[in-house]
C-alpha cells in the first residue's frame, strides 16, 4: 500500500514537472518570436502574441488539474499524498536554473486541487527569508571595456546584437550615444572614465520597440543604461540613450505592458535589473518580464516578511470612497488592496462578475504607461490586531461575502493588489501650483493616451486617477471602463423649451452606451485656475468630433507610439525626428 502511494505520488510529480517544462518552452518560444515581430515591423501579431503568452499559463494549469483529478481518483484530496508530491517534485527539479518560476508552478497546482486557504508550508514550497539573486559573472551578460574611443565601443554593443535588419546609421547612433553618455559620467562621477558595460545578452521587446539593457560600472558604482531601438522603413534607428535610474524606472514601470525577453536563467536576469533599479521591488521585475505569477508569489512573500517586521495596523486608504470597492493600505507599505463590496451605490449599474471581467480586460490589453497593474489573490489571511477597527467594521460591513473573521484571522476570499498612488484629488489640493498645473495637463495626457489604445475610463472623476512618483498621472479604478470603439458619442440635444432645461432627468433617449463629451467638464471639479489650464491645453475633449476621430483611428487598426521617455530626449538625424 505504501509502495502504492509512493509510485503514484511520483507519477504526480512528474505531471506536474512535465506541465512546467512545457509551458515554460512554449513562454519562451513565444518570447522568441518578439525578435521577428520586430525585425517584421508585425505590430498586431505582436500584440496577439503577448495575449497568448498571458493566456497560456491558466490553460496549462487547467488541463493538468483535469488529469490530475482523474489519475488521483479518490485520492486527490489527501493532504498525506500531497505531501509524497510534494518531495518527489523538489528532487526533480533541484537543478534546474528556473527552479523558483517551478516551484511556483507547482503551488498553483496544489492551491487549485486542495483550495488552500491562507498558507500551509508543508503543501506548498514556502520561502520567506532573504533571497541572494545573482548580479556578478553570469552568463546572460556580455562585458565591454573603452579599448580606443567610447564611440567605438558602443559601436560594438550594437553590432553584437544579430538583427537580421541593418541599421540605418550605426556609426551615427554609436557617436550620439557616446556624447550623451561622456556627459552623463562627467557630471555623475566627476570624470568620463569607468571600468567596464555590462549588457544584457537578451533584447527585451515591447510592442514597436526593443530595448538594450546593460550598466556602466566603476568599482562598486552602477548606473545603467538602456537603448531603446526603432524599426523604422529605412531600418533600425538608436531612439535615444537612457543612462538614470529614473528613467529606467519609468521604462520598467507597473503601468506598462509587460516585456517579451528569453531568459533562461530568469533570476539573474531580475538580479541584474534590480542592481540598476535598487528601488524596484522584485516582485515587480518578475512582473515586467512576463512571470507575472512568480511576480504575484514574490508580492504575497514580501508582504508577509513585512507585516512580521512591522507593526503600524491597515487602515482605510486616503482618497474619496469609492462605490464599488473598498480600499485598504498599510501606512509602512507601498501598496493598496481592493476588495468588491457585496452591493454597490446608486448609480452604479455593474455587477461583481462585469468588474472581475474589467480588470481581466485591464491585465490583457496594452496599458501604454497610464494603466496601474493589478495582481489578483484568492484565500489571504491576515492577523485580526493588525486591523484598525473602523477598517475591519467596513470590510465586514459592505464586503461579508468576501471577508470572514475566524478565530483570530481575518479571511479574504478575493482581493486585488496595486502600487500606492497619490490620488490626483488630493495631489491638486495639496501640492504647489506648479505641481498641480503640471498633472491637470497630464491628466488630459492620461485620458488621450488612453484612448488612442482603445480605453475609456468611463467615469473620469479625478478622484480615479493618481500620480506616481515620478509625476505621472495614471488611471486605477476600472469598474466602468471600456472599450473605446463600443462607445456611443453624441451631442446634447438642444432643450425644446424651459421645462426641459431645469428637467431632473434627460427628456432625450440614452442608451446605456451613450456618451455626451460635452458634460465631461461637470465631472472634472478642478478649482477655477486649473480648469483654465484643463481647457487651454485639452479643450478637444469636450468635443463630439474628436472622440470619433480616435474611433475611426482605432477601428483602423493604427498603432500609436507610446515612447517610455522624455520626447525631448529622442535623437534627431537629418535636421528631423525619426517615427517609431
Amino acid at each position: 500500500m505504501e509502495q502504492t502511494k509512493r509510485n503514484l505520488a511520483r507519477q504526480a510529480a512528474a505531471a506536474i514537472h512535465e506541465a512546467f517544462n512545457d509551458y515554460h518552452e512554449a513562454f519562451k518560444a513565444i518570447a522568441r518570436r518578439a525578435q521577428q515581430r520586430f525585425e517584421r515591423r508585425e505590430w498586431a501579431m505582436w500584440q496577439a502574441d503577448a495575449v497568448e503568452r498571458l493566456e497560456l499559463r491558466e490553460q496549462v494549469v487547467q488541463r493538468l488539474v483535469s488529469g490530475l483529478r482523474t489519475m488521483l481518483g479518490d485520492r486527490a484530496g489527501s493532504r498525506e499524498l500531497w505531501l509524497d508530491i510534494k518531495s518527489a517534485y523538489a528532487r526533480t527539479i533541484s537543478q534546474r536554473k528556473d527552479v523558483e518560476l517551478a516551484e511556483t508552478f507547482y503551488n498553483s497546482v496544489t492551491r487549485r486541487m486542495l483550495t488552500t486557504v491562507g498558507v500551509e508550508p508543508a503543501l506548498e514550497f514556502v520561502w520567506f527569508g532573504a533571497t541572494t539573486l545573482p548580479t556578478g559573472e553570469s552568463p546572460i551578460l556580455r562585458v565591454y571595456v573603452q579599448v580606443s574611443s567610447l564611440q567605438a565601443m558602443v559601436q560594438s554593443i550594437l553590432m553584437d546584437y544579430g538583427f537580421h535588419v541593418p541599421y540605418v546609421d550605426v556609426a551615427g547612433d554609436a557617436r550620439r550615444v557616446a556624447g550623451v553618455m561622456a556627459s552623463h559620467l562627467k557630471a555623475t562621477w566627476d570624470a568620463a572614465d569607468f571600468d567596464c558595460v555590462e549588457m544584457l545578452k537578451a533584447v527585451f521587446y515591447r510592442n514597436k520597440g526593443a530595448y538594450l539593457v546593460g550598466r556602466v560600472r566603476k568599482r562598486n558604482r552602477v548606473i545603467p543604461i538602456i537603448l531603446p531601438l526603432l524599426n523604422t522603413e529605412d531600418g533600425i534607428v538608436v531612439d535615444t540613450v537612457l543612462l538614470t535610474e529614473d528613467e529606467a524606472s519609468v521604462v520598467f514601470s507597473f503601468t506598462r505592458s509587460y516585456f517579451h525577453v528569453e531568459a533562461d536563467i530568469p533570476g539573474d536576469v531580475v538580479g541584474f535589473l534590480k542592481s540598476i533599479l535598487p528601488l524596484k521591488p522584485v516582485a515587480e521585475l518578475y512582473i515586467a518580464i512576463g512571470y507575472n505569477k512568480h511576480g504575484k508569489t514574490e508580492r504575497y512573500r514580501a508582504l508577509y516578511r513585512h507585516l512580521a517586521n512591522s507593526t503600524d495596523k491597515f487602515e482605510i486608504a486616503r482618497g474619496a470612497k469609492g462605490m464599488v470597492m473598498t480600499v485598504f493600505t498599510l501606512p509602512s507599505y507601498d501598496m493598496v488592496f481592493k476588495v468588491i463590496k457585496d452591493r454597490f451605490a446608486y448609480p452604479k449599474t455593474s455587477t461583481r462578475a462585469q468588474v472581475m471581467d474589467r480588470y481581466k480586460l485591464v491585465f490583457r490589453h496594452d496599458r501604454v504607461g497610464r494603466m496601474v497593474d493589478a495582481q489578483e489573490f484568492e484565500y489571504l489571511t491576515f492577523s485580526r490586531d493588525r486591523f484598525a477597527p473602523d477598517l475591519l467594521e467596513e470590510l465586514l460591513g459592505v464586503a461579508a461575502q468576501t471577508v470572514s473573521l475566524i478565530d483570530d484571522k481575518v479571511v479574504i476570499k478575493h482581493l486585488y493588489t496595486e502600487r500606492r498612488l497619490y490620488p490626483l484629488d488630493l495631489y491638486i489640493k495639496e501640492m504647489s501650483p506648479e505641481a498641480a498645473k503640471a498633472a491637470v495637463i497630464d491628466y488630459g495626457n492620461a485620458i488621450v493616451d488612453l484612448a488612442a489604445a482603445n480605453i475609456f475610463p468611463g467615469d473620469l472623476f479625478i478622484k480615479n486617477f493618481g500620480v506616481t512618483r515620478h509625476g505621472r498621472v495614471v488611471f486605477y479604478d476600472y469598474d466602468e471602463l471600456c472599450l473605446l470603439t463600443e462607445c456611443n458619442f453624441r451631442k446634447m440635444p438642444a432643450a425644446r423649451d424651459y421645462d426641459d432645461e431645469i428637467a431632473a432627468h434627460p427628456w432625450f433617449s440614452v442608451a446605456d452606451n451613450d456618451i455626451f463629451p460635452e458634460e465631461f467638464r461637470r465631472f472634472l471639479w478642478f478649482p477655477s485656475p486649473l480648469r483654465e489650464v484643463m481647457e487651454a491645453h485639452h479643450g478637444r475633449l469636450f468635443t463630439v468630433e474628436y472622440w470619433r476621430q480616435l474611433q475611426e483611428r482605432n477601428r483602423a487598426g493604427e498603432l500609436l507610439d507610446f515612447f517610455p521617455y522624455d520626447q525631448n530626449k529622442r535623437f534627431t538625424r537629418n535636421g528631423g525626428d525619426v517615427a517609431g
